[in-house]
């Protein structure tokens, strides 16, 4: 589902769409973009926290990716320990 309702399978906008799908959007989103793929290189941070921004109210839920957004800095410092192996902490 996206936020601005044109998303898959049932088109379901704003407020429709569960608060978890909502956080796990952005979340998934993140991964997505940062992780390396077969058939691509990972996205560098920035281009992904452009991409989050640009997509506020169209694919995400404006309320959480700015939450997002606001602690981004800790995103990316989490995401560092996982890439260099240290134990996640939940």
């Amino acid at each position: 589902e996206r936020f601005d309702g044109r998303g898959y399978p049932e088109g379901l906008k704003g407020e429709e769409i569960p608060i978890g799908a909502r956080i796990i959007a952005v979340a998934d989103s993140i991964d997505a973009m940062t992780s390396k793929r077969v058939y691509r290189d990972a996205m560098s941070l920035e281009y992904c926290r452009k991409e989050i921004e640009k997509n506020l109210g169209i694919m995400y839920d404006p309320a959480i990716g700015k939450v997002a957004l606001d602690h981004w800095n800790e995103i990316v410092d989490m995401l560092m320990k996982l890439q260099t192996g240290r134990p996640k902490v939940i």
